[in-house]
């Protein structure tokens, strides 16, 4: 494994990360279907037997559930690890979700994430997305995350799927250790202003998503179907016209993946990590193959003249 310092002040992380995102399992609004929590559990140990400290949850993968089955896999190993999750989106007792930036709601989330996560401090805390439902301004979320730092509870602080006006929003509060973005081969569009913008104020970069949910998995074809109880049944990238695109696109991809020898995922990852701004890759874990799968991409140097040729075929 390779590391990277996150950021100008953060510590050093694994620059592939550890998503847990469909760990949350079943049973909520963006759920991939069911999930064994034995397998996550195995998907974490193997993780940690390979090098990666870096591991990112968030309060709302699974209402809660995805930040305890991170917490008990990760015990006895806590002080080995940099331990992230995210707040900002709350949930009602119908597990109705909405976006919440307030003052008062990132100290409570922050102390049920603890809770859940059964540790005393948070690492990476990071706000996940902009508060666009009680709309509470960035800096008074900043202002939540600060506090949260002063109190011992929180050692960094992140924002996610946050843009430049907002980003510098909460700069004139305090330093952002870290932005999450959602970036990849086939989601480019950040590579124009946010990652020079994280490069050039020393903001770290997590990027989730370089799989784009799956698709540079490799795995596709035009046929592909997802359960009503996956998210991405819903989703135009992984439907009717949208799908058979990007399966084009996929095929062109795979060529240039053979010519390196190295898998389609291993592509996508190294293609983020090639990026200066990028501090670490998050690929998203179901089963330990998934983690196991793209650590050589850690080795993989693509030049120029492939990088250029990648992005061609992204907006073909």
């Amino acid at each position: 494994m390779k590391y990277r310092k996150l950021g100008k002040n953060g510590p050093d992380i694994s620059v592939i990360g550890f998503g847990s995102w469909a760990i949350g399992g079943a049973g909520w609004a963006s759920a991939w279907g069911n999930q064994d929590d034995g397998l996550s559990a195995e998907s974490v140990r193997a993780a940690l037997d390979n090098g990666i400290n870096f591991f990112d949850t968030a309060a709302v993968y699974g209402l809660g559930h995805s930040e305890e089955v991170i917490g008990k896999a990760l015990k006895g190993d806590r002080d080995k690890v940099v331990l992230a999750t995210k707040c900002g989106l709350v949930w009602d007792a119908n597990h109705a979700i909405s976006k919440n930036g307030t003052y008062d709601s990132i100290l409570r989330e922050a102390e049920a994430s603890l809770r859940r996560l059964g540790t005393d401090y948070i690492d990476l805390y990071q706000m996940h997305w902009p508060d666009t439902d009680a709309n509470a301004p960035a800096e008074e979320t900043m202002r939540a995350m600060d506090k949260l730092v002063r109190d011992g509870k929180v050692r960094y602080v992140g924002v996610s799927n946050y843009n430049v006006p907002l980003l510098e929003a909460s700069l004139s509060v305090r330093h952002v250790d870290a932005l999450q973005p959602p970036y990849s081969i086939l989601r480019p569009a950040v590579e124009k202003e946010i990652l020079p913008f994280c490069y050039k104020h020393g903001i770290g970069v997590v990027a989730y998503s370089p799989l784009t949910s799956g698709l540079l998995s490799g795995n596709y074809t035009y046929e592909t179907a997802f359960p009503e109880g996956d998210w991405r049944s819903r989703s135009a990238a992984h439907t009717g016209e949208g799908l058979r695109k990007n399966v084009d696109r996929i095929e062109k991809l795979k060529r240039i993946a053979d010519r390196y020898r190295i898998t389609l995922p291993q592509l996508a990852v190294a293609y983020d990590l090639a990026h200066p701004a990028l501090t670490s890759a998050i690929v998203g874990v179901r089963k330990p193959s998934h983690i196991l799968g793209v650590l050589p991409a850690v080795d993989v140097a693509l030049d120029e003249t492939t990088l250029a040729e990648i992005r061609r075929i992204a907006v073909d």
